[in-house]
Parts: structure tokens; C-alpha cells; sequence
């Protein structure tokens, strides 16, 4: 089993919660808090990328 390191919850409007972790290996990992079983991961740079794009906006079409 990977032992991931989950920072704090992120939480928008009601309970709307995400966390996002790292392991040694280098790859990162973003579930909804509380089902952190479940997850969804892949490299730290991937990670990167997509929070830099929806900082920019590149996502709000889905908002």
C-alpha cells in the first residue's frame, strides 16, 4: 500500500472538501475528503499543471 502524506482538507461552499497528497515516489494524489481510499493520482508536474490551468481560468467553462 502507498503511504501518502494528505495535506489538510480544501474546502469551497458546504461540503465541497478535496485533499491533496504526495508519497516518496514522486506522485501526487487528489481525493474528496473522507473517501481518501479513492483516489486519483499522478506525477507531482501533472499536479502542478492542472492547478496553475484552473488558477488561470482554463477551467472556469465548467463552472
Amino acid at each position: 500500500m502507498t503511504d501518502i502524506q494528505w495535506e489538510a482538507p480544501f474546502c469551497g461552499e458546504g461540503n465541497n472538501c478535496f485533499r491533496i497528497g504526495t508519497d516518496t515516489d514522486g506522485n501526487a494524489y487528489i481525493a474528496v475528503a473522507g473517501q481518501e481510499d479513492t483516489y486519483l493520482t499522478d506525477t507531482r508536474d501533472a499536479l502542478r499543471t492542472l492547478i496553475r490551468d484552473i488558477k488561470a481560468g482554463k477551467a472556469d467553462h465548467l463552472l
